[in-house]
Order: C-alpha cells, then sequence, then structure tokens
C-alpha cells in the first residue's frame, strides 16, 4: 500500500504547478516556467522517497498551456534529458505517480468542441507518463462529467467518445465516483461496457451513493483494476467541519482514516490524500498504515 497527495508540497518552498497569464505567452517564458515546475517536481520526488511516500499526483499545470494552440514549443523534445532523468528516479523508486486533469475535461459534453478540448488535454497527459518512461500502472483520472438532463444519454456519450480515444490514452484512463453527478454504480456501469478502472473516492462515496457499505463499495471498485493497470488506486479525504458539504478537510482526520483501513484490511490499494496540508497529512497517514497492516 503506497501512500501519496497531490502537486503540492509546502515542506519545500518550491512549486511544481507555476503558471501565467494567456495573454504574456512567449515561448521563452513557457520554457523557463517549465524548466521551474520540472525542477521542483525532481525535489518535491526526492523529498517523497525519503519520506516513504511513493504515490504522487503531477499537477497537470507541469506544462502551461500544454494542449492550447499558443504553444509553439516541443516540450517532449526540449526537455527530453530532464524527463529521462525524472522518470529514472521514479521508477528507480517504484514510485506510483497519476495525474487528474482540471474539472472542464468532459468528453462526454453534448458540445463537440468541449470533447474536442478534452481530448486534446488527455493527449498530452498520457504522452507526459510515455515520455517519462512509466508503466501502464501511471494513470491519468477524470471524472464521467456532466449529466446534462439525461443521465443515460450522457453515459452513453462518455462510452462514445472513449472508444475514438487513442489507445496510447485509453490505456491510462481511469475514472472516478464523483460526489453529484455519478455515484459508484453508474462507474460500474460504464466499467461493464468499455472495461475502463474505477478509482475509488470515499468522500465521494459518502455524498453520492446507493446504499453500499464502504466494504462492498471498495471491493466492487477493486474488481475493475486489471493486472496490467496495478493494484487499485483510490482517493481519500473527508468533511470540513463546518463547511458546506462536500469541501475537503484541511488536514486529516486520523480516526476516520484509521477506521477506513481498519475497515478495508482484506484489499491492497494506493491511496491518494486529496487534502489541503498535503504532505504533512501523508506523514500522518503512514503512521497510521505502519500500525494497522
Amino acid at each position: 500500500m503506497k501512500i501519496g497527495y497531490a502537486c503540492l508540497n509546502y515542506s519545500l518552498g518550491c512549486q511544481a504547478n507555476k503558471t501565467f497569464r494567456l495573454a504574456s505567452y512567449t515561448d521563452q517564458r513557457f520554457i523557463e516556467t517549465a524548466e521551474n515546475n520540472l525542477n521542483c517536481l525532481q525535489r518535491i520526488l526526492e523529498f517523497n522517497a525519503e519520506h516513504d511516500l511513493m504515490f504522487f499526483r503531477i499537477s497537470s499545470e507541469i506544462f502551461p498551456f500544454a494542449s492550447h494552440d499558443v504553444l509553439n514549443v516541443d516540450w517532449q523534445k526540449h526537455f527530453r534529458l530532464k524527463l529521462a532523468d525524472i522518470g529514472a528516479f521514479i521508477r528507480k523508486h517504484k514510485m506510483r505517480i497519476s495525474m487528474h486533469p482540471d474539472q472542464f475535461v468532459l468528453i462526454n459534453s453534448p458540445r463537440s468542441q468541449v470533447v474536442e478540448a478534452g481530448i486534446k488535454d488527455l493527449v498530452w497527459h498520457a504522452q507526459l507518463l510515455d515520455t517519462l518512461g512509466l508503466e501502464e500502472t501511471a494513470k491519468v483520472q477524470i471524472h464521467v462529467g456532466g449529466v446534462y438532463g439525461d443521465r443515460e444519454k450522457a453515459m452513453a456519450s462518455f462510452v462514445e467518445n472513449y472508444r475514438k480515444l487513442p489507445d496510447f490514452v485509453r490505456r491510462r484512463l481511469v475514472i472516478e465516483n464523483d460526489d453529484k453527478c455519478f455515484a459508484l454504480l453508474d462507474c460500474l456501469k460504464i466499467y461493464e461496457m468499455v472495461g475502463i478502472p474505477l478509482i475509488f473516492d470515499n468522500f465521494h462515496h459518502q455524498c453520492l451513493n446507493h446504499g453500499e457499505p464502504l466494504a462492498d463499495a471498495i471491493k466492487a471498485a477493486a474488481r475493475t483494476w486489471a493486472r496490467k493497470d496495478g493494484v487499485m488506486m483510490t482517493d481519500f479525504s473527508s468533511q470540513q467541519t463546518g463547511a458546506v458539504k462536500g469541501k475537503h478537510a484541511d488536514t486529516i482526520a486520523v480516526a476516520i482514516f484509521e477506521e477506513f483501513i481498519t475497515t478495508t484490511k482484506f484489499l491492497d490499494f494506493d491511496i491518494m490524500l486529496e487534502i489541503k496540508d498535503k504532505e504533512n497529512s501523508a506523514l500522518k497517514a503512514l503512521d497510521v498504515i505502519k500500525r494497522n497492516r
């Protein structure tokens, strides 16, 4: 079981997700920003290796405007050596890597231009993981998308457009149950149609479900992961006290996490913490794992 966190590390004072306004784009500014982000990513991964945090979500802003027509730089070629070094480090330490494109990536949208933009975004995410030389266990996760007034039609649109994706994108793509539109049961129906693995999000399941107990739900999600995909990825968070329903916690609730680990002791999976204080909560979670697994 690998524990990880997403995109940022607050201990290092180094951001791997710096960007800039589209209006101020120049090739040189892109190169400088991307170089900073890659250098910071390397430092974060080194920190994680030192602290036994072996799961990390790379920010989608690692290459600003990577899917935009404004980009003139061949980032795969320009940063080939740096990406090779980072990929070698990840493989050496047997780290698990994921990416999570922004919420505007909606391949089930009724608007063709939104679908086309989403596909372009998924392509460069998969290209990055390929360029890093990572196995198929490194995944790009998205939500199913919007309901658009007709749940079944929206799910069918997702399936139709998923089948149009290039093979190298499909082999990395996974979906997660969300807290507003598509619950675990909906995602399992999509899996039955196209075989796409399902990331189980415990907090989203708490917000939106069909009455499935946690243990049953996570077992159902685990069955969607083939050997080539690696062990199941999960997202973990909890409700921020006093905030609107669905707001992720600022810091880990250790007792809630320990209960989650105890309830799911029968299953092996990797955990991505979607919690605001990042590596600080991840280190606390790691202590819980060591006590209970």
